[in-house]
This record gives structure tokens, C-alpha cells and sequence, in this order.
């Protein structure tokens, strides 16, 4: 049997039916057999003639059917048929766009006021005249409370648009503040916020977009103390972070407190999103992250968006993706993308959904768990912990009055070569990956300076070689080559 994939304005004549077999044969048999089990969506697909609709478009795999043989195109027992009808978003003045007072759908009560305000019915205007969405829906967004983790790229674009969609309570985790850095991509925050806390100018900017919800502020650090504290009073937790102990962290948080966790992550012009611990209608729960990672990769093997970079609108896209999933996990409406894994890859716009299931040797929520509560994240992950001895600094000040004195001293950059191309120094230039096999090329007889864009690579660069190679000369400058951009050479480019 073919499936057919009925298009969303087309469900209602379809008793609200997305995916439908048909017989093998031709295009036109498809038609004619779909036609005749439901009669009402026949003047929706064919004019007055027997034709095909010309605002009606339909494709077979990826190819759309007047390319091939039209409604002669043969369609294979294994084929996948697509509708796709023009849509487009109507006049806000058309009484069929829901000027008029909504009506309860659902079961709601036919009187919303005692619910919801006059102001907060108009707003929510077109969520509400959506048939399978309505006014129950609605509620349950108002009634939910939503963790976001990290107010950043992901974190952008999630809170606004949960915000904007009516979600009643929204707590903000982050405690970092804005950067101008930060502004190519998290569109929370204007150059007025720079240097200011981001969950103060993230809850500026959301209650100006939407006063009728509230917002709980954690201007704090996720860790193994507090986490269970912050995630337990939310029903949704929406995992934007940028490192791998924060994401196991949220992951074990949320199954031990079993809480469903919307996973979305980001990286240069790729991103993924899932949906991790969530229980259907008939109770079965979906995997969680360690389903899918058991383990993280080595530290260093993938950089964060600091250091690798990121497309700016990518964020955008996969925070939306995020959104949408966290909406339909409050509401029930939709499948959501548990048990699956979804991938974008913007650079050749390109999507692929994946299966995942349940491992019985994950080691929180497998048959024999081994981790009953939460644990050292930074240890797991193969990171440094924090009370360990610390690298020797030197700060870019420091930096400056060496090279005014001229001072005898080796300086290193570990970035990548395009990086350097953009701005340096005067460094010599070693990327990280090379490192240890240009060991011979770092002085051991005087001071040597190592630097990458912001801190993060340069320490790992000297982890490296003092552990490898016994270096004891070794100095990390703080703040990279950013910081030496800001306090001593502002003239220079900022990338």
C-alpha cells in the first residue's frame, strides 16, 4: 500500500486523518480512490472537469507529478504521496480568520471569561479558532509552568515564542550577562543590555511582550546541588544549553524527578532537537538523552558555539523547533518527536528524523540503574573540577606592559588558521589539534604565553603539555585575544 499524506487544511474532510493508504496503480487511481471514501474532499482536489486543481500540487516521493507523467504517474506499493495545497495566512479583517467571539471547543466551557481575561482572548485569538487546538489547549498553556535552561541562541527564541503563545509561568536559568558578542544571534537582547545580568533583560523584554504571564528568575549556576530544587516545581523542562555536564545534569534531573525534557542543540549550521522522558496518553515513556549518548565525547572533541561558531539564524530555527515541541508536550495536540531524533542541516537544507528507543543498559532508567542521584558532571564528562589546582594566568594588561618592555617571552596562538586571518597578534600559530605534535617548537628556558579567542583552548593547550611533556613555563591569557581587543588594542577586529 501507498501512503498518502493529507495536508492540514484538507484533514477536516478526512476526519481529521494525516496519513492514509491507498492501493498501488497511477496518480489518478489515487485520486479517484480517495474521492470515493471521502466524498467532501473531492471538490477540494478535482474542478468541475475531472482535473486536478491547479492550486493543488501533488508530489511523489520529492517529485512533483507534472515533471513525471502527471496523473499517470504510476505509484509503487512503497511510495509516499503528498498533497500540498496553496495556503497562505488570510486577511486579519475576514470574519473567517475569527473576528468574532471564539466559541469552547473540546469541552471547554462555553463561557472562557471566567478563565481567561477580555485582552488575553484577543490575544490568543488564533490559537484558539484552530479546530483540534481551541480553547482547552489554550488553558493548559496558561495553567503550565516551563523550565528554560540558558536564555542564550536556544534560549532566545524558545522564551519568546512560549511567551508569546500564553505559557503562564516560564522560568528563566542563566547566569551570565549580555555580550555584544551574543547580540548576532540571541534576539532576547538590544546593545542596551550589554554587561547586564541576561535574566533581568530577558524578563524586560518578555513581560513587554506578553504582561499577562510570570516569570521566575534563577540567575544562578545549574549544578548537582541546586538542580532538583529549581527543575521540581515545572512540568516542562527545555534543555538550551552549550556544554555536555549541564546536559547530563538536565537530563538526570528531569528523569529522576520524571519530567519530560525538550532537548534542542546547535553547532556552526546544524541542529537537533528531541523530546526525552516523556510519557504518551498510554503511558509508555520515551528514552531520555542517555538513551542516545551514553557517554559524552572527549573534552575538547567538539568546541561550543564560542569557539566554533554558529550560523545566526540557525538558532532561530532549531529554538522555534524547540518551542513547538515544549507546546505540544503542555497540550497534547500532535505527535510529539519522542522517541525520535531530529536533524537539520542548514548549509544544504537538508532534515532527517531518526528512531531511538530505550536502552535496557542506560544507567538511570535501565533495568539495572546505577545512578539513583545526581552526581560529579564535570568529573563524568572528563573535565577539570573546579577545585583542582588551577593554570597560571597572565592577563592581557600584563601582556601589554611585556611587549612595551620588550621582555624576552614566547607568545602562541592556538586558534585555527582562519581565525588567525581574521586578527592576531603577532603570535606564532599552533591550532589546538597540533599541538602536542609541535611540542619541540615551544621554549622551555623562558616564559611562553599561550592564547586562543576568549580562554577555553589555550587551557586546554597547556593541560596538554604539561601533562604530555612536563612543561612548568606555560601562562594562559585570560580573555583570549577578545580581551586583549578590548583593554589594548580596541582598533582591531572582533570576530
Amino acid at each position: 500500500m501507498a501512503t498518502v499524506i493529507i495536508p492540514t487544511p484538507l484533514r477536516k474532510f478526512t476526519n481529521n486523518t494525516a496519513r492514509l493508504q491507498v492501493g498501488a496503480g497511477t496518480i489518478h487511481d489515487t485520486v479517484q480512490e480517495l474521492t470515493v471514501n471521502f466524498p467532501d474532499l473531492k471538490k477540494h482536489l478535482l474542478d468541475e472537469n475531472g482535473n486536478i486543481r491547479s492550486y493543488v500540487n501533488i508530489f511523489i516521493g520529492n517529485d512533483d507529478i507534472r515533471d513525471l507523467q502527471q496523473e499517470k504517474t504510476a505509484v509503487k506499493e512503497d511510495a509516499v504521496i503528498s498533497i500540498v495545497p496553496a495556503i497562505a495566512g488570510g486577511s486579519p479583517d475576514s470574519p473567517a480568520n475569527g473576528t468574532g467571539t471564539p466559541g469552547a471547543t473540546n469541552g471547554t466551557p462555553t463561557n472562557p471569561t471566567a478563565l481567561f481575561t477580555k485582552e488575553e482572548l484577543a490575544r490568543y485569538n488564533r490559537h484558539i479558532i484552530i479546530p483540534g487546538f481551541g480553547m482547552e489547549a489554550q488553558l493548559k498553556l496558561k495553567k503550565a509552568k516551563v523550565l528554560v535552561i540558558g536564555s542564550g541562541g536556544l534560549g532566545s527564541p524558545v522564551l519568546l515564542y512560549l511567551a508569546a503563545a500564553g505559557v503562564g509561568t516560564l522560568g528563566i536559568v542563566d547566569f551570565d550577562v549580555v555580550d555584544d558578542s551574543n547580540l548576532q544571534r540571541q534576539v532576547l537582547f538590544g546593545v542596551d543590555e550589554i554587561g547586564k545580568p541576561k535574566v533581568e533583560a530577558a524578563k524586560r523584554r518578555l513581560q513587554a511582550l506578553n504582561p499577562y504571564i510570570q516569570l521566575n528568575l534563577h540567575n544562578t549556576h545549574l549544578n548537582s546541588q541546586n538542580a532538583l530544587e529549581i527543575l521540581k516545581d515545572y512540568d516542562v523542562i527545555a534543555d538550551g544549553t552549550d556544554n555536555f555536564p549541564t546536559r547530563y545534569l538536565v537530563n538526570d534531573a528531569s528523569v529522576l524527578l520524571g519530567k519530560p525534557n525538550v532537548y534542542a542543540s546547535i553547532f556552526q549550521f546544524e541542529g537537533q532537537v528531541s523530546v526525552f522522558n516523556y510519557r504518551d496518553q498510554q503511558g509508555k515513556l520515551g528514552p531520555n538523552y542517555r538513551d542516545l549518548y551514553p557517554t559524552p565525547p572527549p573534552p575538547g572533541l567538539v568546541p561550543s558555539c564560542a569557539e566554533g561558531g554558529v550560523l545566526g539564524v540557525l538558532p532561530g530555527i532549531i529554538g522555534s523547533l524547540q518551542a513547538l515541541e515544549v507546546i505540544k508536550v503542555i497540550t497534547g495536540v500532535g505527535e510529539t518527536l519522542s522517541g525520535r531524533f531530529y536533524i537539520f542541516d542548514a548549509i544544504n537544507f537538508e532534515s532527517r528524523t531518526f528512531t531511538i528507543k530505550a536502552r535496557e543498559d542506560n544507567p538511570i532508567s535501565g533495568k539495572n540503574p546505577s545512578i539513583t542521584a545526581l552526581i560529579d558532571y564535570e568529573q563524568f564528562c572528563g573535565m577539570r573540577a573546579v577545585e583542582e589546582k588551577k593554570l597560571k594566568e597572565i592577563t592581557v594588561k600584563e601582556l601589554y606592559d611585556l611587549q612595551v618592555k620588550g621582555e624576552s617571552f614566547q607568545l602562541i596562538d592556538v586558534r585555527e588558521p582562519h581565525e588567525y586571518d581574521i586578527v592576531n597578534i603577532g603570535a606564532e600559530l599552533i591550532p589546538l589539534a597540533t599541538v602536542a605534535d609541535n611540542a619541540d617548537r615551544i621554549d622551555r628556558d623562558k616564559t611562553v604565553i599561550i592564547h586562543c579567542k576568549m580562554g577555553g583552548r589555550s587551557a586546554k593547550a597547556i593541560r596538554e603539555l604539561e601533562e604530555k611533556f612536563g612543561f612548568t613555563n606555560l601562562y594562559n591569557l585570560k580573555g583570549g585575544i577578545l580581551a586583549y581587543i578590548d583593554e589594548v588594542q580596541p582598533e582591531l577586529t572582533k570576530y
